[in-house]
């Protein structure tokens, strides 16, 4: 294959600078190729080529080259300044310092606004803090304090403070400001007890739930305080808290409730037999009846015992009849009332009786029994007057000494 004329050119050129001692021009020379170059850094990344000549690398003025592996980054453009660098750390911790920046020349020579490889300083003042920090000086020690333990092997302590001199700005006392010490009490520790576990719940002490406000059965539990029990000497603490745990029964059925006989009604009116003709203020003999039920039977419980559901007896009825009375005596005195309010007072009183008829107080009843006869009925009735009252009088005097009620 041929050799193109400007090949031959370089070639003869290349001859002559050889063997006649010339220098090759600067752009002529092979160099290492960049296809980036860091002005801040100084630097060439990005390899494009191996023995490149420096004019061809430098058609693209953004690149670099180097002359040699070890040599320099240079840059294709024009030469100038690159941007500055970051401010240098303050040049002191405290008080006033300084810190510095630089920029340097990067670019070929020639046309260029600085000289290659040149650099520039910019200082300024800086404070980290307006003061410096004063080491402290430690106080004397305090006394040892008290073993930790009252028993066996523990530590003993003491102190200082950091205050001859007090620090400044910031500034400590080196060292620590506490000491430690083992200590021996030459005691036995006592032993303190812990609860054991739970036993089973014993056993209901009832079949069935009773019923209104009765206690509900409830079951229990115990534990021991063995585990382990406390020391005798020296002595331990004893166990904190129940040694029995109760829980109500479950599961049962309700107790039966046996039948109650209720009261008794009121006495009805004394009526004639089997008319239902009341009779009044004369000495003829009629009936009353009253009743009572059976109440309050469940869950099988029993029925009411013995007893009648219906009782009747003989009468004579003073009904609204007009009747000589009598005063009662006196009765005794009464409670303090109200209990707990202020002056309380406390009452008696008499009261108008009737004087009954001289009737017979028995008769024969249908089967030919003797039978008791009973008075029914609110009379009309005539006493002396008595303090100005005709049927009853009441006293009432002040309770003495009363105590307030608690609460």
């Amino acid at each position: 294959m041929g050799i193109s004329w400007a090949n031959k050119l370089q070639l003869l050129l290349g001859v002559s600078w050889w063997f006649g001692g010339l220098e090759a021009p600067a752009g002529a020379q092979n160099v290492l190729c960049y296809g980036t170059f860091d002005a801040t850094a100084g630097t060439c990344n990005d390899l494009l080529g191996d023995g490149v000549t420096q004019d061809d690398c430098c058609l693209n003025h953004r690149y670099g080259f180097q002359l040699g592996r070890n040599a320099p980054c240079q840059a294709c453009q024009v030469a100038e300044w690159s941007g500055w660098s970051p401010w240098s750390a303050c040049s002191v911790s405290c008080r006033e310092g300084v810190q510095r920046r630089s920029r340097t020349c990067h670019g070929r020579a020639s046309g260029g606004t600085c000289q290659e490889g040149s650099r520039q300083w910019e200082m300024q003042t800086c404070s980290l803090m307006a003061c410096c920090p004063v080491v402290g000086g430690w106080s004397a020690w305090n006394a040892w304090s008290a073993c930790s333990v009252t028993c066996l092997r523990g530590l003993q302590t003491r102190e200082r403070t950091c205050t001859n001199p007090v620090p400044d700005c910031g500034g400590t006392c080196l060292g620590s400001s506490t000491e430690t010490l083992p200590c021996d009490t030459q005691q036995i520790c006592p032993t303190h007890g812990n609860w054991g576990s739970w036993g089973n719940w014993e056993a209901c002490p009832s079949t069935c739930i009773p019923e209104g406000s009765a206690p509900k059965p409830r079951q229990q539990r115990r534990r021991q305080c063995n585990s382990p029990p406390p020391s005798r000497d020296p002595l331990g603490n004893r166990c904190q808290g129940d040694d029995q745990e109760h829980r109500p029964c479950s599961g049962l059925p309700s107790c039966p409730l046996d039948g109650r006989w209720t009261e008794w009604s009121a006495w009805n009116a004394c009526e004639r037999r089997g008319t239902g003709i009341v009779i009044d203020c004369d000495e003829l003999t009629g009936i009353q009846k009253r009743t009572r039920m059976c109440a309050g039977r469940a869950h099988n419980g029993m029925r009411c015992a013995g007893g009648l559901t219906i009782e009747v007896r003989t009468c004579y009825s003073i009904q609204s009849c007009k009747m000589d009375g009598t005063w009662t005596n006196w009765s005794p005195w009464g409670l303090c009332e109200p209990p707990c309010a202020e002056k309380p007072m406390r009452s008696r009183k008499r009261e108008c009786k009737p004087i009954y008829p001289n009737y017979s107080m028995t008769v024969a009843g249908e089967s030919g029994k003797v039978q008791n006869v009973s008075f029914w009925g609110t009379p009309k009735l005539k006493c002396d007057p008595l303090g100005g009252q005709m049927l009853k009088v009441v006293e009432q005097v002040p309770c003495q000494n009363v105590l307030p009620c608690e609460g």
